[in-house]
């Protein structure tokens, strides 16, 4: 790739997007600083919770996710629905291909670490709904195929997370002579957090879109309204990445060698479920935006379910909560990363490699 290219490719993001390793990897030390040096943080920022995440948490991720939901062009989910290139292999590689690599992955890397272990099959299990939006939008992926997609996990989630629990720590282990675990995950818990924390953005952003292309017409909307509010979704992110690491800031500096063998796994996991999904999305020939769009949904995981139901079943001074908490640790900046390597083949392919 030329010089250009690559300067073309930074020219076309904002100040804020351009620099984004850079705040990401300010608010993580930032976040981890303030668990350390400030007694009684994590308490208080933990006292108050919406569905057992914490509620600058729940603000957070809420903030992040209405902007982006807000530039869907709802009136183009049709053309997203019916194609089975793209619908298909999403679900067979979030909900066949994912899981079963994490669960391979954690008992290759840890089989003596049976709570981390345990933690990463529980993070594998619980496919993406919030954050994988902003990694789609910053990577210029389909904003339409993206809301589908996750809406897909959304109900998927609701319907099979307990089943493929109860299968990956129970039943396949049992099968294999391996140790067993139970879930301890409700329907009706999961159904709630999807509802919050996917329902209450992507309805505020539906109902923003259509009543402001009624009142000011979509030019006004999209060229005055958007520009405006979408800042927010990564000053939304940033706020979330600083609370989440100032909550876990005294766990994840307190055990480095356990942080680093928990990290080796997920390292694996996001690099082959990432190049894994931007190949098959090519060899389909879905074109940029929606191969894009099925790498970072399919690689992305959601870390605040995941963390739930570990605290929950578990405790939240557990081996299989701390797993949740490298999680996002991991996640946040290797997908950030990818975002770039996509852009970057984005620029540097010929345009028929992604023509449909």
């Amino acid at each position: 790739m030329t010089v250009a290219g690559e300067d073309a490719v930074v020219a076309r993001l904002s100040v804020l997007d351009r620099f984004l390793p850079v705040w990401i990897a300010a608010a993580m030390a930032m976040g981890l600083l303030a668990g350390r040096a400030i007694p009684g943080l994590g308490t208080g920022l933990d006292a108050v919770k919406v569905d057992g995440i914490s509620l600058p948490i729940a603000i957070g991720l809420l903030v992040m996710m209405y902007p982006v939901l807000a530039k869907v062009r709802y009136d183009r989910l049709d053309t997203v629905t019916r194609d089975r290139r793209l619908l298909v292999p999403s679900l067979l590689l979030n909900w066949v291909i994912g899981p079963a690599l994490m669960f391979a992955l954690a008992w290759i890397f840890l089989p003596d670490l049976p709570a981390y272990r345990t933690g990463l099959i529980i993070v594998g299990l619980a496919r993406c709904i919030a954050m994988v939006i902003i990694w789609n939008d910053l990577a210029c992926g389909d904003r339409e195929a993206a809301a589908v997609l996750v809406a897909l996990n959304s109900v998927f989630q609701v319907v099979a997370f307990a089943l493929l629990g109860w299968f990956y720590l129970h039943v396949l282990p049992g099968w294999l002579g391996l140790r067993q675990t139970n879930l301890n995950a409700s329907t009706w818990d999961i159904a709630r957090s999807v509802l919050i924390f996917l329902g209450i953005p992507l309805l505020a952003g539906y109902l923003t879109r259509r009543f402001g292309e009624k009142a000011r017409g979509r030019d006004w909307y999209e060229s005055a309204f958007l520009p405006k509010i979408g800042p927010a979704a990564l000053y939304g992110l940033l706020f979330t990445i600083v609370i989440l690491f100032a909550l876990q800031g005294d766990a994840i500096t307190s055990k480095p060698w356990d942080v680093a063998r928990i990290a080796l796994p997920l390292l694996t996991y996001f690099a082959l479920m990432w190049a894994g999904s931007f190949t098959v999305g090519r060899l389909a020939g879905l074109g940029y935006e929606r191969t894009a769009t099925l790498a970072f949904t399919a690689a992305g995981n959601n870390f605040e379910l995941a963390i739930a139901v570990a605290i929950a079943t578990f405790g939240v001074t557990s081996g299989q909560a701390l797993a949740g908490v490298v999680g996002p640790l991991i996640e946040v900046p290797v997908l950030v990363a990818l975002v770039y390597v996509s852009l970057a083949l984005r620029q540097r392919s010929p345009s028929p490699l992604f023509e449909e």
